[in-house]
C-alpha cells in the first residue's frame, strides 16, 4: 500500500465523534483523514497469522476470516478504550478458494503473482466498529480483479524495483502504484481495493451521527 494525499485537515467538533483506528496501516489512516475525519490511530498487536490458521482450520470462509480478523483488532483496542469509537479493518485475498497472506519474501511474492497470474481473484475488505466495547456496526466490501499474462522477464522486473515496499499488500501488488499495470480488468471499489470500504462506513457515521451530513 502506498500514500494518499492528505488534502483535507479534519475539524474538531464536540458535537461529532473522533474515531480510534485500530491499525498500523498508514494507508487507511490517510484514507480516513482524507475524508475529513478526525482520527487516532493504535496498532492492536494482535497475531493475526495464528487467527488466521484457527480460523481456516475450522473451515471458515474467506469473507469470515476477513470479518473476524477485523473484529479481533476492533475488539482489543475497545477493551482498552471503551469511551471511543473504535475501527477495526482487515483484508483477505481468495484465490480459487485459497487465502494469500502477505508475502514474506520476495520468492513468496513471486509465487504469488505466478499463480495469479492470467487468473481472477478477490480482494475482501472488512470493517467492524466498537462502541461501548460491543460491535456495533460491520461491513465486508468485495472486488473482484483480473490479472493480465505479464511475462516472466517482467515480473522479475517489477518485482526487483518494487520490493520490499509490495511486502506490505497482499497478493505483492499495489493498485495505487505499479502494481495497476499487473490487472486487465478490475471490479469494485477503489477505496475496498486499498483495503477499507470507506462510502459504507462514511454512510454508516453519517446516519448515526457521529459525523456531520
Amino acid at each position: 500500500m502506498g500514500t494518499l494525499p492528505n488534502k483535507v485537515t479534519p475539524r474538531t467538533n464536540p458535537m461529532f465523534q473522533a474515531l480510534l483506528l485500530a491499525s498500523g496501516s498508514e494507508i487507511r489512516a490517510q484514507m480516513l483523514r482524507a475524508a475529513g475525519l478526525e482520527v487516532t490511530t493504535e496498532n492492536p498487536r494482535i497475531d493475526e497469522d495464528l487467527v488466521k490458521a484457527a480460523l481456516l482450520q475450522e473451515n471458515a470462509s474467506p469473507r469470515d476470516i476477513a470479518d473476524a480478523l477485523a473484529e479481533s483488532k476492533a475488539r482489543k483496542v475497545s477493551a482498552r478504550h471503551p469511551d471511543q469509537l473504535v475501527l477495526g479493518c482487515d483484508q483477505v485475498l481468495e484465490f480459487n478458494g485459497q487465502v494469500f497472506s502477505k508475502p514474506t519474501t520476495l520468492e513468496d511474492a513471486s509465487a504469488q503473482l505466478h499463480q495469479l497470474r492470467n487468473n481472477r481473484h478477490r480482494l475482501l475488505s472488512a470493517a467492524v466498529l466498537y462502541e461501548g466495547a460491543e460491535p456495533v456496526w460491520r461491513h465486508v466490501g468485495q472486488a473482484r480483479l483480473m490479472m493480465r499474462d505479464f511475462s516472466d522477464d517482467y515480473l522479475d522486473d517489477y518485482l526487483s524495483r518494487n520490493w520490499p515496499d509490495v511486502a506490505s499488500s497482499v497478493g505483492g501488488y499495489k493498485l495505487e502504484s505499479e502494481g495497476i499495470r499487473l490487472f486487465s480488468r478490475i471490479d469494485g471499489d477503489h477505496f475496498t481495493i486499498l483495503g477499507l470500504p470507506l462510502l459504507e462506513l462514511l454512510n454508516h457515521l453519517a446516519l448515526k451521527g457521529a459525523i456531520p451530513a
